[in-house]
């Protein structure tokens, strides 16, 4: 079970990325899928998640109307539209797989997300 981020990079502010998020080995749309940050010195929070059951999606404040969080079962990948990017956003940013088809109760923390990829660096500068 493999999960696999990308698409970080250095952007200036008010900028766009897209993270991406592929899934090996098993099969994303059985899950709900998390985004998750950590800056530097700080611990690791939620960012939004998404269900797999219905496609409902839990974006926190900080990231509403700029993050869109979207899958493609058919290419066993979730995306993370990142847009009007702020120094704020700087962040190592990680993708993970709940243990059941719908976001956890305890998001944005991170109980009951089981696989992790492996991060991938926004970093937000002029």
């Amino acid at each position: 079970v493999q999960l696999q981020a990308s698409g970080g990079g250095l952007v200036q502010p008010g900028g766009s990325l897209r993270l991406s998020c592929v899934a090996s080995e098993f099969a994303l749309d059985r899950y709900a899928i998390g985004w998750f940050r950590q800056a530097p010195g700080k611990g690791r929070e939620g960012v939004v998640c998404i269900n797999s059951s219905d496609g409902k999606t839990f974006y926190e404040d900080f990231v509403r109307g700029r993050f869109t969080i979207s899958r493609d079962n058919a290419k066993n990948t979730a995306y993370l539209q990142m847009n009007s990017l702020g120094l704020e956003d700087t962040a190592v940013y990680y993708c993970a797989t709940s243990v059941a088809p719908y976001c956890p109760h305890t998001f944005p923390g991170t109980k009951y997300f089981d696989h992790w990829g492996q991060g991938t660096q926004v970093t937000v500068s002029s």
